[in-house]
Order: structure tokens, then C-alpha cells, then sequence
């Protein structure tokens, strides 16, 4: 039997990692056994959190196929979520015009503690695709440009706690990226914007700036991903304009957006 802590926090988290893998399979869907490989649990865990979830209407089974999908409940929080004006609903129209002006995806991401999440992608014109996140996905944060963007972006001390808790996952899962960590930090904290040179999938760069509430509180990060030879060093000046560009608009309506205190 698998034991929790105190507070149950450890049962909350892996539900809700199951929540986001299912969410990730969108009409698709998934099986208990994608579930359980997907998730490193032991099978009579998922199960009995995937029946929790059910209960709750935030997962559903269909009959025929057995697989798991969003529930009513979970597609009914993500219509109450969309009225509400967030990064994802006002960042929307400068991913698209980014992967349609350079020709290669566009990513929106944010910060969940220690971890980044993709809240959208859009794919250019440009026929390869790169091994970029998808909606949904999370990796440790700093693993990948709009990650690692967004921890530079944090406070020195706060950065490297988040470097220490992601320590282990980094050498298990990143073995070539986690080495280089610290010096892409410091390069990208130096310049003020991210370059991930391959080092995660081989030949798929990244390139990502931060994104910053008005109070410069960190809001999330713009990102582009491209196959290398489409981010040689002659485009990048290019590249980086027109990251810079949609950033400084996503900012400017994360300020019209922002709430205002009456003197």
C-alpha cells in the first residue's frame, strides 16, 4: 500500500500529473497501462487515483475502448478558466503572428514551481518540425530556451533552490543538458534572453526571452523552436527582434490587464 504524507500533498500531486497526462491526450485518449508507464506509479495506485479523478467528473472512461479522457467537470473548469482574461487568452495572437513571421513554432510557457509548462504552441510554415513541447507537457525548469529563460529570470537565491530540488530528475532524464545548466543560467541571466544550442533533442534549438507582470514579478516565458540550421548564427539577431517584439506586446496587455488600485 503506498503511504502519503501528512497533509496527502504527495496523493494531490500525482493525481493531478495524471489529470494533465490524460489532458494531454486530448481526443485520443489513453489506457490504465499508458497511465501507469507514463507515470512511473505502481498500477493499483493510478487506479485508484484515476477512480478519484472520476469521481470528481474531472476524468471519464469511455465503454468501448476503455480509454481515459476529460471529464464534464474538467472541460467545464476550462471553459470558466478561458472567460478569464490570462497569459494564454492575451499571449494567443503574438504566437501565432511569431510562428507565422519566422516560419518555425512559436511556445508559450509558465512557471509551476520547480517545473515549466507549455500553455501553447504554434508551428510555422517550415516543414520540419522540431522535438518542441507540446501543449501541456512540462520538463524541470531551465531544461529547454522558455524554461531556462524563465529561471535566469529569477532572484539568485530562488534560482538556485530550483536547481538543487531539480537536481536528481536532471541527471536521470537530461543527462547531456544538466552538466551545462549553470553556464547556460549565467549566459542567460548575462544577455537577457535564452539559447539552447540542441543540447536537449540533437539538432532542435530553442530560443526564448522572459515575460514580466508589471510589478517584474515573473509571468512566463515566449520561446521559438526551430530545427539548427534554421537558427544559424546570421538569423539569430533576426530572430531574437521579433522575439522581443510580441514579448514587449504580451507585456503591454499584461498591464492593461492588471488590476488598478484606486489612491
Amino acid at each position: 500500500m503506498d503511504h502519503d504524507g501528512p497533509s496527502g500533498t504527495q496523493s494531490v500531486d500525482r493525481a493531478l500529473m495524471l489529470l494533465l497526462t490524460v489532458a494531454r491526450h486530448g481526443a485520443e485518449g489513453i489506457s490504465l497501462s499508458g497511465l501507469v508507464t507514463s507515470s512511473g506509479l505502481k498500477k493499483a495506485t493510478v487506479r485508484r487515483l484515476v477512480l478519484a479523478l472520476m469521481r470528481a467528473g474531472m476524468v471519464a472512461q469511455d465503454d468501448q475502448s476503455r480509454l481515459y479522457h476529460l471529464g464534464d467537470q474538467a472541460q467545464v473548469l476550462g471553459h470558466v478558466a478561458a472567460q478569464r482574461p490570462g497569459l494564454a487568452q492575451l499571449a494567443g495572437e503574438s504566437v501565432m503572428r511569431l510562428a507565422g513571421d519566422v516560419g518555425d513554432a512559436a511556445l508559450l510557457s509558465v512557471r509551476r514551481g520547480a517545473s515549466s509548462l507549455c500553455l501553447l504552441r504554434e508551428d510555422g510554415g517550415f516543414p520540419i518540425r522540431t522535438h518542441a513541447l507540446v501543449p501541456g507537457q512540462s520538463h524541470p525548469l531551465g531544461v529547454g530556451a522558455g524554461s531556462l529563460a524563465m529561471l535566469a529570470a529569477l532572484p539568485e537565491g530562488e534560482r538556485a533552490d530550483v536547481m538543487a530540488a531539480n537536481e536528481a530528475v536532471l541527471a536521470r532524464s537530461f543527462p547531456r543538458y544538466a552538466p551545462h545548466l549553470p553556464a547556460l543560467v549565467a549566459e542567460t541571466a548575462a544577455r537577457g534572453y535564452a539559447l539552447n544550442p540542441g543540447l536537449v533533442f540533437e539538432d532542435s534549438w530553442g530560443m526564448g526571452v522572459a515575460l514580466r507582470h508589471p510589478d517584474g514579478r515573473l509571468a512566463g516565458a515566449l520561446s521559438l523552436a526551430a530545427v539548427a540550421s534554421r537558427m544559424r548564427e546570421d538569423r539569430r539577431p533576426e530572430l531574437l527582434e521579433r522575439l522581443r517584439a510580441e514579448a514587449a506586446r504580451i507585456e503591454r496587455k499584461l498591464a492593461q490587464a492588471a488590476p488598478r488600485h484606486g489612491g
